[in-house]
């Protein structure tokens, strides 16, 4: 336990106010994307039907690198959103999750992403946020 005492001795206010800057930007950031990506999504992506191709008129290596970029920016919105879903932890973490699964390139990610969507509150502030922005409501199977 002294080592506990130890380390909070040692933390400045500097170091406490550029924390919480980080986190609050990275919120900030979190909910920016939520919002372009769930508002950009197609009203049938999660409907059975949907066939998704992304980028096709590009050139190979600009495509793949997109590729690339995406999923490395789904894993990183996957782990952020386990961390809000932590108790104490402000912020949409199921979403943030939602959003992070969207953007992997992985086989068997579909009833996972359908399970969370389904959930009613989940349904329901996606396509509030949907509403607002003049986009129909998400088409589930």
């Amino acid at each position: 336990m002294s080592w506990i005492f130890k380390f909070f001795e040692n933390i400045t206010w500097q170091e406490v106010l550029f924390t919480i800057l980080i986190f609050l930007t990275s919120l900030a950031i979190s909910f920016l994307a939520i919002v372009l990506v769930i508002v950009k999504l197609p009203a049938n992506y999660f409907s059975s039907h949907y066939q998704q191709d992304f980028m096709p008129d590009s050139p190979f290596l600009v495509r793949w690198g997109a590729v690339i970029l995406k999923n490395l920016l789904g894993v990183f919105l996957i782990l952020l959103g386990i961390v809000l879903s932590l108790p104490g932890i402000p912020g949409q973490g199921l979403l943030t999750i939602l959003l992070g699964l969207i953007m992997l390139d992985i086989p068997g990610k579909r009833p996972i992403e359908a399970k969370i969507i389904s959930r009613p509150s989940i349904l329901k502030a996606i396509n509030d946020l949907r509403a607002k922005f003049n986009k129909p409501p998400l088409i589930l199977d």
